[in-house]
């Protein structure tokens, strides 16, 4: 019986597949690692030992010779009064600490386990290194107990520099731009000499007993000439997946030492890194590691790794900051005011060229400073020690996808897949979560990302209505099991395509998806890269093209040279024979496959107001889950077009801040500005679904009343910023 294109699933009862779920869970030895492996435990995170650390927003200019230029010709009080209340120092300095005594600015120290270990280069490697880099090779510089004992050596020396000497302390971060490969190139050497721990860590995946063979250490080279003909049932990168996932892990908990260490010299302060990079399949950059090894962060804002460290930071403890590089004053107090409003807690300043020219400070400081004084003495007070507030959508962030979208997307180059760079600009992983991000915002919705660990260790929380799976490819069977537990107590799952076809370690599943009984259909596992997206590549969109590679607008990526089917609705479907859109009715939820890429969004919301309405055929699911906003701007159109709400929730009061959402642009030496930013004054009607009590305008602090609809003059580069007493009106 056929069902939309689907055939229906009649192998296994709701009861019998909930049974089967239980009994598999007893014995899995996945489960065991990620319940208890070293791999996902926490280094310290204390939330009230952070904030003292960390108790407002904080603008850290980077001593640049600019900024040393500046600090010996200006008053030095001039940094005070232009909103710059922190600083930064590199690795040992003690030069300034009179200045930031004097005016007690906190600060971080860069550098702590020195240079050219955590970092190996500054710039393109040498011919040398990059032949290792991509081969079966050792990391130049092995992570090892050697590796340990001479970065504690140096990591004790710097702290003594600074522990009795200035209170004002906020963080350490190790290194800048460290990775375990070099940033994110396409890395496949092994990193650790220690011949033991990988054998060790396999066993402990796999269970004692069951690791699969393993003939030495593979590359992206042995695989990618086999991925035309593979079908899923035969599909098998287990071995480089292990590889990569492995090198996260080993490097992950070595930082997380580092971070203990320094917390046994200096137990005041925070320890972690700076520097970050996108969501990766290289480098170190699974952020459900991640973000339990560190307790200080500051990452570029690409492949949305803001909005994943933000979703991953428990209780916004962990203070995360971005790098500020000025292009303009709109682009600055944009900046300011977005990441304020979404939790973070300062910035890290790079004074240059438009800081500082012919002797004299430029113009922008004297634009900048009332705001940054309002952000340092009022918002960052006010943000501080508050709580994310999501409107019920959790987004899985699962790393093994990330993996696999790699793998797939790397493809269309062929044998110079070694000089694929640009996975946040180009990865199918990467542009499908951002287009789900941002169809959520648009649609005026807030929402959390929910990292494989935690789904795994705890299930996804009652708070939630919706989950999310955004090109998620590889499943482990433990993960299916709480997403079914989810949906059958009544939570709605939504999938845009190809949903845990493949497991964990990137094998594919030869009895069809890991939750095809949920959405009640069956996928072929004779399915090849010409059954889905364009006949020739797995990946929706063939990005070896330079017009595709070096892509100018959304547009002209997903519309060049793309052989894909493309629905009525606007968007590219995955199984090329299948039907879309399928609805399931289980347990007490729903289960929706879309058998849609949400990734065309990225170019219909750059067309404009009008286009971006084809959100609705994803959207819809949503709002039939329950989950609806509860402010808007009334009356929206195109001229506010692109407006995101966020909200915190503090000491009984919910804190609103109306942004703009513009893209953001950067590479992996930084950036994080914005792409097409309005910064016209628009006369907006603030609309609640309810009426709200003790209205404040928290930038002027005046007080406007109770009620539904609220006036302002929004500045779209700005924010406007109130609070109310109580929770949302839902």
């Amino acid at each position: 019986m056929k069902r939309r294109g689907w055939v229906t699933v009649a192998l296994v009862g709701l009861m019998g597949a909930a049974f089967v779920s239980q009994a598999r869970a007893a014995d899995d030895p996945y489960e065991a690692y990620v319940k208890t492996s070293k791999d996902f435990q926490r280094v310290k995170q204390d939330a009230d030992w952070l904030y003292e650390a960390f108790p407002s927003w904080v603008n850290m200019p980077w001593p640049t010779g600019t900024w040393r230029e500046m600090l010996k010709t200006l008053p030095r009080d001039w940094w005070v009064q232009h909103g710059y209340n922190g600083a930064a120092i590199n690795r040992g300095n003690t030069d300034y600490l009179d200045f930031i005594n004097k005016y007690k600015l906190h600060f971080y120290v860069d550098h702590l386990a020195g240079k050219y270990d955590l970092l190996l280069h500054n710039g393109t490697p040498p011919k040398s290194t990059l032949d290792r880099i991509f081969n079966a090779d050792m990391r130049i510089k092995p992570v090892n107990d050697a590796m340990r004992t001479r970065l504690q050596g140096i990591i004790k020396g710097y702290i003594a520099c600074y522990v009795d000497s200035t209170p004002y302390r906020s963080a350490y971060a190790l290194d800048d731009e460290l990775s375990w490969g070099h940033f994110v190139y396409p890395a496949m050497w092994k990193i650790t000499d220690d011949e033991s721990a990988y054998p060790k860590w396999l066993a402990e995946i796999y269970g004692a007993g069951h690791v699969p063979p393993r003939d030495g250490w593979t590359t992206y080279e042995a695989i990618w000439p086999r991925l035309k003909t593979w079908k899923i049932r035969d599909f098998d990168v287990s071995q480089l997946m292990d590889q990569l996932t492995f090198n996260d892990s080993y490097w992950n908990n070595f930082l997380g030492g580092l971070v203990e260490y320094a917390n046994s010299l200096d137990p005041h302060t925070p320890t972690g890194y700076v520097g970050g990079q996108s969501p990766n399949a290289f480098g170190g950059f699974d952020y459900a590691k991640v973000m339990r090894k560190v307790q200080y962060i500051e990452s570029y804002n690409l492949g949305g790794s803001q909005s994943v460290i933000r979703s991953l930071n428990p209780n916004l403890a962990i203070p995360a900051v971005t790098t500020h590089f000025h292009q303009s004053v709109p682009d600055t107090l944009w900046q300011l005011y977005y990441y304020v409003g979404h939790g973070n807690r300062g910035f890290i300043g790079w004074p240059d060229g438009k800081w500082w020219q012919n002797g004299k400070p430029t113009a922008m400081h004297a634009e900048v400073a009332p705001h940054y004084r309002l952000v340092n003495e009022k918002i960052g007070p006010l943000a501080a020690r508050s709580q994310w507030v999501h409107d019920g959508v959790a987004i899985l962030y699962n790393h093994a996808s990330i993996q696999m979208s790699w793998i797939m997307d790397a493809e269309c180059h062929g044998t110079t897949w070694k000089n694929r760079r640009n996975d946040h600009r180009l990865g199918t992983s990467q542009l499908v979560r951002h287009a789900w991000e941002n169809m959520l915002r648009d649609e005026g919705l807030q929402y959390n990302h929910l990292d494989y660990a935690t789904v795994i260790q705890d299930g996804i929380p009652k708070e939630y209505k919706v989950l999310i799976l955004p090109a998620a490819l590889c499943l482990s069977d433990a993960e299916a099991r709480r997403i079914r537990e989810f949906a059958k107590a009544g939570g709605t799952v939504i999938a845009d395509f190809l949903p845990g076809l493949w497991d964990q370690h990137g094998r594919g599943r030869p009895e069809g998806g890991a939750l095809d009984d949920v959405f009640d259909v069956k996928h072929d596992v004779n399915l090849t890269a010409a059954d889905v997206f364009q006949p020739k590549l797995w990946a929706e969109v063939d990005q070896d093209d330079d017009k595709n590679y070096n892509w100018k607008t959304y547009k002209t990526l997903m519309a060049n040279k793309n052989g894909c089917i493309t629905h009525e609705s606007g968007f590219n479907k995955a199984v090329r024979k299948a039907g879309v859109d399928h609805v399931n009715r289980f347990g007490q939820g729903t289960a929706v496959l879309m058998n849609l890429s949400p990734q065309w969004y990225n170019a219909h919301r750059e067309a404009g107001f009008e286009a971006a309405k084809k959100r609705e055929v994803f959207m819809k699911h949503v709002r039939t889950a329950g989950v609806k906003p509860w402010v808007r701007i009334a009356g929206a159109g195109e001229a506010e077009h692109g407006y995101e709400i966020s909200y915190l929730d503090k000491a009984g009061r919910t804190i609103v801040f109306v942004c703009f959402n513009p893209e953001v642009t950067g590479t992996s030496l930084g950036g994080g500005n914005a792409a097409g930013l309005k910064t016209a004054a628009v006369d907006i009607r603030l609309k609640f679904a309810g009426p709200v009590a003790d209205v404040r305008d928290e930038r002027t602090g005046k007080s406007l009343g109770d009620g539904d609809t609220f006036a302002f003059k929004w500045t779209m580069c700005e924010a406007v910023i109130l609070s109310f007493k109580g929770a949302p009106p839902r």
